[in-house]
């Protein structure tokens, strides 16, 4: 292993550097763009450049390993081995293929008036007030109610997504405790029979919706068996929504923390160039693990079969030799070539869904309230999926 180990300048169990990381990523950056840390128990990567190399890698691969024990862990475990996030080729290919499919069909375009309505209508609730929370009012309901409607799931069972899909992605947090892995074994049972439920109606029910082309599907004399359908259907609820709660919600407030610089919010192309600074200057997913399935050298570091890698996105999307003056907030910077939805065969295939969430939301925000400030912040105590718990903004 290198002599520096990058957790000296990147603790990650610092409450400080839960709060703002980025100093942390430029020391390491500075001092080597590939290192180990010890407190992770893997090699990390901090420039654009390394996390690009290490995405692209086909030697570094997304293994999943059983939680243990097992019998704790059944269900937990086969909602990752059958998910697209946590297999490599031919595996991968075969589930991407049959995802792909029935997600471009005309699902995410047709959301644009959907996710209008949706937006407009939150508001409306919030709307007679002096302050309010975007995080509770908008960021969380919208995207949540959003791949809900994708899926088909109904508008009374709302309420059970955020807190099984928060018990869930706790998992992927290295400050876990015993009453967190409790919680997420019983997220898992209960999704996953709620989605076995829901799958098995709309096998008898067709709909018009995602879920029910998930059930169809075939490529050929291929199709997605019971428990890849189950297990891409949480996905899908998963990360389809925390992309967009965390990236608005990171990303309103770093804009509004610089001074809210101007933009045209009439004009779409500025919407979503603003969008992109909100994914790049603080991104909603900081750390893409890997694991050599070979051995491999990145940027001279040797990293054996086995061991682990980790692209720091966050840490990629604030490197000066990509991003001129990178701790500036620039809604117009372009080009904008930022990681915040990975890179490679595993890049977020909920991207387009969760720019037009964001980039809509923003929008339909900013023609009711031009001009806005941040009257209080709290954090979640997170690394791995950075946001915010509450975010409370004012008008003025």
């Amino acid at each position: 292993m290198p002599g520096f180990d990058a957790a000296t300048v990147l603790d990650l169990s610092d409450p400080a550097t839960l709060a703002d990381p980025y100093a942390g990523f430029a020391a390491a950056r500075a001092q080597a763009p590939v290192a180990w840390h010890s407190g992770l128990g893997m090699y990390i990567a901090t420039s654009h450049a390394a996390c690009s190399a290490l995405l692209r890698d086909r030697r570094l691969g997304r293994i999943f390993r059983d939680r243990e024990p097992v019998a704790d862990w059944d269900t937990f475990n086969w909602l990752h081995a059958d998910s697209i996030l946590d297999c490599e080729p031919p595996k991968h290919t075969r589930l991407r293929r049959l995802v792909a499919g029935a997600f471009g069909r005309g699902h995410v375009q047709r959301l644009q008036p959907r996710i209008e309505e949706l937006s407009r209508q939150l508001l409306d609730e919030v709307g007679g007030v002096e302050e309010f929370d975007v995080i509770a009012g908008l960021a969380e309901p919208l995207p949540v109610m959003v791949i809900a409607d994708l899926l088909g799931f109904p508008n009374t069972d709302l309420h059970l997504l955020r807190p099984w899909s928060q018990a869930i992605v706790k998992m992927y947090e290295p400050d876990r405790s015993p009453a967190d892995d409790a919680r997420a074994q019983q997220a898992c049972g209960e999704f996953a029979a709620y989605v076995r439920e829901l799958a098995a109606h709309r096998a008898a029910h067709p709909g018009e919706d995602l879920l029910t082309d998930l059930v169809q599907v075939r490529d050929g004399s291929d199709k997605l068996s019971e428990r890849e359908l189950i297990a891409t259907a949480v996905l899908l609820l998963n990360a389809g929504h925390e992309a967009s709660v965390n990236g608005f919600g990171n990303g309103l407030h770093s804009w509004l923390a610089a001074g809210q610089p101007p933009i045209d919010a009439a004009d779409p192309a500025a919407v979503e160039r603003l969008v992109e600074e909100f994914l790049r200057h603080d991104s909603p997913s900081q750390l893409f693990d890997r694991t050599a399935t070979e051995p491999v050298d990145l940027l001279g570091v040797h990293i054996e079969p086995g061991e682990k890698i980790a692209a720091l996105l966050g840490a990629a999307n604030r490197d000066p030799a990509v991003f001129a003056e990178p701790e500036r907030f620039d809604p117009a910077r372009e080009p904008n070539n930022h990681l915040a939805f990975g890179l490679g065969i595993h890049f977020c295939i909920g991207a387009p869904l969760a720019r037009l969430e964001m980039q809509t939301s923003v929008r339909e925000l900013l023609a009711r309230h031009p001009r806005l400030r941040v009257v209080e912040a709290e954090r979640r105590p997170t690394f791995v999926l950075r946001g915010f718990e509450r975010l409370i903004i004012a008008s003025y």
